[in-house]
C-alpha cells in the first residue's frame, strides 16, 4: 500500500501464507495459499483511516505446517534488519495457524528490539462465510502500532485477543476462538480501535542470537503402556531430546534406565505433555518420578510446554551451549 501523507506510525507486514491467504485452487477444488499481503490488506475496510503507513513484504506463500527453521531464521533476520533502521514502529506477521504458537515462540526468544512483533492468521479462509482474517489483521496492525506494547516482544493477536508468545496455545481445531493462554489468559484486547491491556506485560529474557548451524532436537511423548522401544530409537539420532512426560514430570519405570543413558550423552529436557503448569522438581520420589529423573541428569522445563522447550533447546544447541548453560536457561527463563 502507498505511503500516506499524514502517517504517524509505520508498520511492516510480512506475509507467510496460511489460511488467511488461501483461495480456491480451480484444479483441485481445495484451498491453497495464493493471496499476497497486498490482497490481504486491501480487504480490510477502514485501516487507512488510522494514519498507519504499511510497508508490505510477501515473504513466503506456504501452509503453516510447511514452515521450516530456515524460513523462520530468514524471517528473523529480515525483521532485525527492518527494525534496526529505527523508522518502523512495529511488525505484523500473517501465517497459518497450525504453527503460530511455535513460530511466535521461536521469533520471541531471538527478538531483541523494543518494537513489538504481532503474529496473526485466520481460522476461516476467505471463501468461507464470515472469514476472520480481515478482522485479525486489522487488530494486529493496530496492536503493532500501539506504544503500549513496546518492549513486549512477540505477541499473538486473533479474535481481538492479545496473547504472549510463551503462553499462547492453539486449543481447538476449527473455532475462531481457538487461541488461548492456559493458566494466564490474554494480556489484553483490541476494542474500539485501540489496545486495552488487562495484565502487566511479562518481563523478558535476554535474546538469543539466530542459529548459526543446525541442531536436531527430538520430541518424545510418553504414553500409557510405553515399553521404551521408540525412545531407544532416538539414541544417536539427535543432539538433544525433550520428553513430554505424564503430569508433573513422570514416566513409566521401564523408561528410566534408557533416559539416564541418553541424558549422559545429550541434553534431555523433562517437560509435561499437559502443556499447562510446571514440571515439579522435588515432590515425588518413586522410580520414574520428576525427582528421580532430575537426579539421573534430566533438565526440568519448568513452565515451558514440550513444543516451546524443544525450540529453546534447539536454539541453545545451535549456539553450542553446554549443559550448564542449558540448565540455567531453563531455570531462569522468564514467562
Amino acid at each position: 500500500m502507498g505511503t500516506m501523507v499524514d502517517a504517524v506510525k509505520t508498520v511492516a507486514v510480512y506475509s507467510l501464507g496460511g489460511t488467511i491467504a488461501m483461495t480456491t485452487d480451480p484444479a483441485t477444488g481445495g484451498v491453497v495459499p495464493a493471496l499476497s499481503a497486498f490482497d490481504l490488506l486491501a480487504a480490510i475496510p477502514g485501516l487507512r483511516d488510522h494514519g498507519i503507513d504499511l510497508h508490505v513484504h510477501d515473504f513466503r506463500r506456504l501452509p503453516g505446517a510447511s514452515l521450516t527453521f530456515d524460513d523462520l531464521t530468514d524471517l528473523g533476520a529480515a525483521i532485525d534488519k527492518t527494525l534496526s533502521g529505527g523508522d518502523v514502529d512495529g511488525i505484523v506477521i500473517t501465517q497459518g495457524t497450525d504453527t503460530i504458537e511455535e513460530s511466535a515462540f521461536f521469533l520471541d526468544i531471538h527478538h531483541g528490539h523494543e518494537q513489538p512483533v504481532i503474529v496473526t492468521g485466520a481460522m476461516r479462509n476467505p471463501i468461507m462465510a464470515g472469514p476472520d482474517g480481515p478482522a485479525n489483521l486489522y487488530a494486529a496492525v493496530l496492536a503493532a502500532a500501539d506504544p503500549q506494547l513496546r518492549g513486549a516482544g512477540v505477541l499473538v493477536v486473533l479474535n481481538d485477543e492479545i496473547h504472549t508468545a510463551h503462553h499462547v496455545r492453539k486449543s481447538h481445531t476449527t473455532s475462531p476462538a481457538a487461541f488461548t493462554s492456559p493458566g494466564a489468559g490474554p494480556v489484553g484486547r483490541v476494542a474500539e480501535n485501540r489496545v486495552r491491556l488487562a495484565a502487566t506485560l511479562p518481563r523478558r529474557s535476554d535474546p538469543l542470537a539466530l542459529p548459526n548451524h543446525d541442531a536436531r532436537v527430538g520430541l518424545y511423548t510418553v504414553s500409557l503402556g510405553d515399553d521404551g522401544t521408540l525412545l531407544n530409537a532416538w539414541d544417536g539420532r539427535c543432539d538433544g531430546l525433550v520428553v513430554a512426560a505424564f503430569g508433573v514430570g513422570h514416566v513409566p519405570q521401564r523408561l528410566v534406565e534408557s533416559l539416564e543413558r541418553l541424558a549422559a550423552r545429550i541434553p534431555v529436557v523433562l517437560a509435561s505433555r499437559i502443556g499447562n503448569g510446571p514440571v515439579l522438581t522435588g515432590t515425588y520420589g518413586f522410580p520414574g518420578s520428576e525427582k528421580d529423573l532430575i537426579n539421573r541428569g534430566l533438565i526440568p522445563a519448568d513452565h515451558l510446554g514440550p513444543y516451546q522447550a524443544r525450540l529453546l533447546l534447539q536454539a541453545l544447541l545451535a549456539q553450542d551451549a553446554d549443559r550448564e548453560t542449558i540448565t540455567k536457561k531453563f531455570t531462569v527463563f522468564e514467562r
